[in-house]
């Protein structure tokens, strides 16, 4: 079940990506304005979609702002890289790995919040990568390894697992 939990999960961030890629392009067909329109709304409820701070692709901006891209991007890819490695991931080594992976963003965020330095779109989708990386890739592992059980995968099939 874990198995394909994180594979759920894998899959659902990288779909995520590409509707938000597909989204702008889908607005200048008359069949997908709907479908293209919910995706903005809900994008809504999640980033603040200023124009300015987007991206655009085919004139339209994307439905998030260039950092929330960066983010969902990384994050997709970091799922992905996931899979690629079969380290189990501990608890506090996955707080400290996003702890110091949060860094770029945060200070990105604090510095134009204060009004120190203004950033480009660019600069902010990048500065997103490394959370967006570490996290996704903390999340899946953790989904695939249970820590109750020692570092066993908790989907081998022919495993044997004990609970101390």
């Amino acid at each position: 079940m874990p198995h394909r939990a994180a594979l759920a999960l894998t899959i659902a961030a990288s779909l995520w990506v590409l509707v938000l890629v597909a989204a702008p392009i889908a607005l200048s067909r008359p069949s997908l304005t709907l479908p293209a329109t919910l995706v903005y709304d809900a994008s809504s409820r999640i980033c603040h979609q200023r124009p300015e701070r987007s991206f655009h692709l085919a004139g339209p901006q994307l439905p998030v702002c260039a950092r929330c891209f960066g983010l969902y991007a990384s994050g997709a890819l970091g799922a992905l890289a996931a899979w690629g490695t079969r380290r189990r991931v501990r608890e506090t080594t996955s707080r400290a790995v996003l702890a110091i992976a949060a860094l770029p963003t945060a200070m990105t965020w604090g510095l134009e919040v204060t009004g120190v330095v203004a950033f480009s779109n660019s600069s902010r989708a990048v500065a997103a990568i490394p959370l967006g990386l570490a996290a996704g890739w903390v999340v899946v592992q953790l989904v695939r390894y249970d820590f109750l059980l020692n570092g066993h995968k908790i989907y081998d099939r022919g495993a044997s697992v004990r609970y101390r």
